[in-house]
């Protein structure tokens, strides 16, 4: 059986990129046994801290060969459900980690983050580093 898809959400980009490590250079390694995904929150919320323009291309040309889990009306609904759902347990999370949270849930992935967040949501598997 296949290793499931990776979804790196943004705070493994943003950490990697602040202690001066190259995310991307750390997920071709996994893109060697398993499928990459990223989504179009991910892409917005780590893009927009890119500076130099050579470096923000870089990344879009490693996000374009990526699985893209779009965002339509379905994962919408899936997301305020999930939020729904967490917010009558007590559970507050942002709103951008539940949609990254259905995407990953949505293409059977395993996120790759530093966010605790990720861990309250239902059928998500969540982890800091790959195996």
């Amino acid at each position: 059986m296949p290793a499931s898809p990776v979804l790196a959400d943004s705070s493994y980009y943003i950490r990697l990129l602040r202690q001066g490590q190259d995310p991307l250079r750390a997920l071709a390694a996994a893109a060697a046994t398993r499928d990459l995904a990223v989504c179009g929150v991910i892409r917005c919320e780590v893009g927009r801290a890119l500076r130099p323009e050579r470096v923000r291309q870089r990344f879009h040309a490693a996000w374009d060969v990526m699985i893209n889990v779009p965002t339509d009306n379905r994962l919408w609904q899936d997301a305020e459900q999930t939020l729904w759902e967490l917010d009558r347990s007590g559970i507050t999370i942002p709103l951008t980690d539940a949609v990254i949270g259905c995407c990953a849930r949505r293409i059977g992935a395993v996120v790759l983050t530093y966010d605790h967040h990720f861990s309250h949501i239902p059928g998500i598997r969540a982890t800091e580093e790959l195996l």
